[in-house]
């Protein structure tokens, strides 16, 4: 795993993508935290919510080629036939993308030492959306690794890990459309239910679209409540998508055979 690890987190700097990630993370965290700055008023964890909801574009810059460009150039071969086990390639691959995120949010730490060298407040609330950042980065990041064991292009695999990522962002607003127009087709002349169920059924759908929304579970901890659930609802999805990408490339390994 160690060995695949070096080699990921290095591939990252002898190609343009580790550059073009710092560029685009650092430009956003800068422009976000300067026009707060301007304005006489920073407040670090609108600065780390926002960010998290630029993820939808950065995960898949960062995991596009994970697995996708070793398919390309046909060293994949190397996973199925060496003796190497294809979960510690998986995890190799997931933790150089989990620190290079890291090296990223570095520009986000310089905001908070700034921020508290000029009189400025970073409290709880701040460490809490640190939290929420990196719970988001690996649920994203474990997304965008099973995107790119699906496909050998990484523009398809960006596509993947873009719209899985954007659905699950959207899923507040998809639980508001999706119970009000339910609401609208129970409430007509062709059922003619009664308004008290109808709001209870709607009210249950929302809920349950919700729960599915890690942004909707860890929204707290920029307020400075901690609770375990969101930590453990978002490790585990993370670990099922690492599961299924392992899943993958051990069946290829099988047909390889």
């Amino acid at each position: 795993m160690l060995a695949v690890y070096k080699r990921e987190l290095a591939s990252y700097f002898r190609s343009p993508v580790g550059y073009i990630a710092l560029a685009l993370f650092s430009f956003l965290s800068g422009f976000l935290f300067i026009n707060q700055y301007s304005n006489g008023s920073v407040n670090i964890s609108t600065e780390i919510m926002s960010l998290c909801s630029f993820f939808v574009v950065i995960i898949p810059v960062i995991t596009m080629g994970l697995f996708s460009e070793d398919k390309k150039r046909g060293t994949e071969v190397l996973f199925y036939t060496n003796p190497l086990s294809l979960f510690d390639v998986v995890m190799g691959k997931f933790l150089a993308a989990m620190t290079l995120i890291a090296i990223l949010f570095i520009n986000v730490f310089l905001h908070m030492i700034i921020t508290a060298a000029s009189g400025g407040v970073v409290n709880i609330g701040s460490w809490g959306s640190v939290i929420v950042y990196f719970c988001l980065a690996i649920l994203f990041t474990s997304i965008g690794i099973l995107a790119s064991a699906l496909t050998d292009t990484q523009i398809i695999s960006a596509i993947i890990s873009f719209v899985i990522i954007l659905v699950i962002q959207l899923l507040q607003t998809i639980s508001t459309i999706a119970s009000s127009a339910l609401s609208s087709l129970l409430s007509s002349s062709l059922f003619a239910l009664d308004p008290e169920k109808v709001n209870s059924v709607c009210s249950n759908i929302a809920a349950a679209i919700n729960w599915l929304s890690p942004f909707s579970k860890t929204q707290d901890f920029r307020y400075g409540v901690f609770s375990v659930s969101p930590l453990v609802f978002c490790l585990s999805m993370a670990l099922v998508f690492l599961f299924l990408t392992y899943r993958i490339l051990e069946k290829k390994r099988w047909s390889q055979n």
